[in-house]
């Protein structure tokens, strides 16, 4: 099924939380599973920050039914850097059907073209091989891994994959979700 992208807007908390919600979502992340709290809190952080666009942006995949199934952003470092990297989150009912990477694509895309970034990198748990899949298929190179760079919500700490693009190595997809900025 197609999906879409669009801005975040402060009602999809309650579609987001049915994911955020889930511990096989939030596995290898350093938040979760989420309260409403929690994901209300995520919601109106996002939104804050990506008033000003030189932050980043946030988007929900949306399926024609209107049905929002995952969540991808496009954080942006500095901008004498060129560089942003992006982070995505599916409901487990769409996972192994190619929302993430079609999604990610897109996001990818609008970071060369209409962007100018020179670099598009992005970060997964060791263990998560699916984010890895995904990373891989955009054409990003496995650079390395960082240690214990994050901490858990348990207190832990956890290594992360790097992957990254840069943008005279990206090949545009042959079709590309719709993207509303």
């Amino acid at each position: 099924m197609a999906i879409a992208l669009r801005p975040l807007r402060e009602d999809d908390w309650q579609a987001v939380h049915e994911w955020a919600r889930l511990p096989e979502v939030s596995r290898y992340q350093t938040w979760g599973p989420n309260s409403v709290e929690d994901t209300q809190a995520y919601v109106a952080a996002a939104l804050a920050a990506t008033a000003d666009p030189s932050n980043g942006y946030v988007w929900v995949a949306q399926r024609p039914d209107g049905r929002v199934v995952g969540n991808i952003e496009l954080h942006l470092h500095a901008a004498q850097d060129a560089c942003g990297e992006v982070g995505y989150l599916m409901h487990p009912e769409v996972w192994g059907r190619g929302h993430a990477t079609a999604a990610a694509a897109r996001v990818v895309e609008f970071a060369f073209t209409e962007l100018g970034l020179h670099r598009v990198q992005a970060t997964c748990h060791p263990d998560n091989r699916a984010s890895a899949r995904v990373l891989d298929k955009l054409g990003m190179t496995r650079e390395g891994r960082l240690r214990e760079n994050l901490r858990m919500r348990d207190g832990s700490w956890r290594d992360s994959e790097m992957f990254a693009v840069l943008a005279r190595e990206w090949r545009r997809p042959d079709v590309l979700v719709p993207l509303t900025v």
